[in-house]
């Protein structure tokens, strides 16, 4: 059976777990090796909790008295550096946090415990989610399951990574504009940004608090839907979070597409959509019409605006939530200071990286007194805006499809010296953060180089099910989701 894991998805693998084919400590021991065996060369894991074993028997015996009946119980699973956990070192990836350890656990990782879970440890991330390469960490750089010359994508790329490549079941990560989806196309795992207010942010370390959310990833969108089962509940501690009305796995698994209208904006297939990403995309459009789906392209020119507005009202709330750290409570301090000023400076300045400066000093830029209606009011303004068309766009359609990235992964340090370039990079997913929407990234190919392509999948308010469904229904009738990075043995 052991030689047999590498194949399995989590579900497949809580089912083997729940028959006693395999226990929950044997998993757990699989992973470590994995883990062992892979993270020198793909650098996925900052931190391996010494407890994994010890929370496997647990588990193992939880499920033998009925304790834990979740289809994942004892399924190891890794979560982003930015998720708090009592105890374990939470430092999203920032030398400013290098020595936190929280006195509480974030909601959804409580969530995916009670469930059942084998945390094996915390997972590399731009620092303070600030990326879209996952080349900004305190820690190092994370590299691409299937071209360690690439990147796996970001901010969430050690999530998506560790995933591709087999050292963790499924992860939870967070995206603010993006951060789920694009990693996971990146590295050909999938992933899901859920609502906007359907998964707790409690415990989540904040870059810009209006746009957070978390999300699972995973190998297919079925193990997709039984973690978000588990996370999307109502949380009193987040004044944010909301009711709904759960994740029903079997409906799920049965969803059709037939009769299903699918909307493609024209405007996402404009200058600079990578034309192999283009040929993918139309691909996966014309096998789900094949499925019985109507797909049709229509207008959506707010598009343009986009990126623009998300790095004003982004950068402006991360230098407001990221005030906080200056060297006094926790984390980094400088050694030598001369008075409280220069205390704060200094530790700022040493404890943060260049691209989290920059957001900050745009950030405090758009908020100061004279430019506040001139950028951070406007981009208000083109939020409405943005979310007003999709709330057009979905009174037609029941999902709406486009690339994920305008590129596959890129090579290490290419975007890294050219901050506007990888900005432009999150045209098509920062405007799903804006309107609060829940969306996700399906494999739906290769480029010409063998490096994995996304379909975004993008759906009402709530509509988890409806996108999952249809990404379920997709992976049982093409196999990208199965195809296993080159850099694997």
């Amino acid at each position: 059976m052991k030689m047999e894991l590498k194949d399995l998805t989590a579900l497949e693998l809580g089912a083997a777990i729940r028959k006693g084919e395999i226990s929950a400590v044997e998993a757990a021991q699989f992973s470590l090796a994995q883990i062992e065996k892979y993270d020198g060369k793909f650098s996925c894991f900052v931190t391996v909790q010494e407890d994994v074993l010890r929370r496997a028997e647990e588990v193992q015996k939880g499920i033998a008295s009925g304790e834990y009946t979740s289809p994942l119980a004892g399924v190891p699973m890794g979560i982003k550096d930015n998720m708090c956990q009592k105890g374990i070192q939470t430092s999203c990836g920032s030398h400013m946090l290098y020595n936190f350890k929280p006195t509480y656990t974030a909601a959804a990782v409580e969530e995916i415990m009670k469930a059942g879970a084998v945390p094996l440890g915390k997972l590399n991330m731009d620092e303070f989610a600030m990326g879209s390469t996952s080349e900004t960490s305190w820690f190092g750089v994370t590299k691409n399951p299937w071209n360690v010359e690439c990147v796996p994508g970001g901010s969430s790329g050690g999530s998506a990574a560790a995933v591709a490549a087999g050292e963790c079941f499924y992860s939870l990560g967070s995206d603010t504009g993006g951060s789920i989806r694009q990693p996971a196309s990146f590295c050909g795992v999938t992933g899901i940004k859920p609502t906007y207010g359907s998964v707790s942010r409690f415990g989540l370390v904040a870059y810009a608090s209006s746009l957070d959310q978390i999300g699972p990833i995973a190998r297919n969108a079925a193990d997709c839907a039984a973690v978000l089962g588990e996370i999307m509940k109502q949380d009193k501690r987040d004044n944010t979070s909301v009711a709904t009305k759960g994740m029903d796995l079997q409906k799920v698994l049965h969803t059709d597409v037939k009769g299903m209208k699918i909307g493609i904006p024209a405007d996402f297939f404009g200058e600079g959509l990578d034309k192999d990403v283009a040929a993918a995309i139309e691909a996966a459009a014309k096998q789900l019409e094949s499925m019985g789906a109507t797909v049709e392209k229509f207008d959506m020119p707010i598009v343009k605006y986009a990126i623009p507005a998300y790095y004003i009202i982004a950068s402006a709330e991360a230098s407001s939530n990221l005030s906080r750290y200056d060297g006094i409570k926790y984390g980094y301090r400088a050694d030598d200071f001369e008075d409280l000023l220069d205390l704060y400076t200094k530790s700022r300045s040493e404890g943060f990286g260049m691209e989290v400066k920059r957001r900050i000093m745009l950030g405090c830029f758009v908020l100061s007194s004279g430019y506040y209606d001139a950028y951070y009011r406007k981009a208000l303004q083109a939020k409405a805006l943005i979310k007003a068309a999709f709330d057009k766009a979905f009174e037609k359609y029941d999902l709406i499809l486009g690339p994920v990235a305008p590129t596959t992964a890129l090579k290490i340090g290419e975007n890294l010296a050219d901050p506007l370039k990888m900005y432009l990079g999150d045209i098509y997913t920062v405007m799903i953060n804006l309107a609060g929407l829940p969306a996700a990234s399906v494999p739906c190919g290769f480029d010409a180089k063998g490096m994995p392509v996304g379909m975004h999948l993008i759906g009402h308010y709530f509509d988890e099910e409806k996108i999952l469904g249809a990404a379920h229904a997709y992976q049982q009738v093409t196999d990208w989701h199965r195809r296993k990075p080159t850099e694997l043995d």
